[in-house]
């Protein structure tokens, strides 16, 4: 597992080293903004991709006499950082945007270039937010689900500034700075959501849906004649669940612990990464 994340994330930085030194090279000669906020954004993309990488390969160690829990949060907190990163891309698009707007000093100079750095980001994005998707699914890993979600979001900016450079060509040299500037609000929304998600681990929210699918998982089991606090909190890739049951008093050990493990193996059901902690009690009479 930790191989196959490694390599993903790896090849991440590869890609947003090769388009970040591109996006530069391109955006220095043709003086465009949107391709420059591309590189920036590419940059910061590329800071990202190594905070992914490297917390990836600390994220699965297992636990030790100083972290009980694992290691897990670090791809949590790699995820936080990454949406500051954004953020930040985000003041100097719009900063740099508006000053050329309101100068009136929006003139850039088009070239075939301009179009085969753009299209070539948008094809490599593709391919790295696809393979960052499939293996951060597999793995329920929050900070490789975050470095797809930068390529992604790096597709959708890159189609705006390439329709940028189209209105450029004619003539309509505005559209750059406001291509910038579209740049910047998605980077916006897509932080938002990103950062959310990952201060609501980072502060150990419990998933509303994943409490409900589980509270009614434990009404199903008729042996369990009540149940309550359960706690759910999640670190990387996996989830920590406790919750107490009340049993007939008159149950042998053995028999109780047969119930305990049957209410683990439906929570697994449901949350296959999880560490459960069953707390029994008896059912007074």
């Amino acid at each position: 597992m930790e191989k196959e994340k490694s390599n993903v994330a790896l090849s991440s930085v590869v890609a947003a080293v090769f388009l970040t030194g591109f996006k530069l090279i391109i955006g220095f000669i043709t003086g465009s903004l949107g391709i420059l906020s591309e590189a920036l954004h590419s940059g910061l993309d590329l800071i990202a991709a190594l905070i992914t990488y490297f917390s990836v390969r600390v994220s699965d160690k297992p636990a030790d006499k100083d972290h009980h829990y694992g290691h897990g949060k670090i791809e949590n907190l790699s995820a936080f950082l990454e949406t500051i990163l954004l953020l930040i891309t985000c003041v100097w698009i719009i900063y740099e945007a508006v000053s050329r707007l309101i100068s009136g000093n929006v003139h850039i100079e088009v070239t075939i270039w301009s179009y085969i750095v753009v299209v070539s980001s948008i094809i490599i994005d593709f391919t790295r937010s696809r393979a960052l998707s499939r293996v951060a699914k597999k793995y329920n890993s929050q900070a490789l689900e975050a470095d797809a979600l930068h390529f992604s979001t790096d597709i959708w900016s890159s189609v705006v500034v390439l329709i940028g450079l189209i209105a450029a060509n004619f003539g309509f040299y505005y559209a750059d700075s406001i291509a910038a500037l579209a740049v910047a609000m998605i980077v916006i929304y897509v932080s938002y959501k990103l950062g959310k998600k990952a201060i609501d681990v980072l502060l150990d929210k419990a998933p509303s849906s994943l409490y409900e699918k589980i509270e009614t998982a434990m009404k199903q089991i008729k042996e369990i004649s009540q149940f309550h606090d359960i706690k759910i909190r999640t670190s990387g890739a996996y989830t920590f669940v406790e919750v107490n049951i009340h049993v007939d008093a008159g149950l042998s050990i053995q028999e109780a612990h047969e119930i305990s493990h049957k209410a683990e193996q439906e929570i697994l059901k449901i949350v296959e990464k999880c560490e459960i902690h069953i707390h029994m009690e008896p059912e007074d009479v």
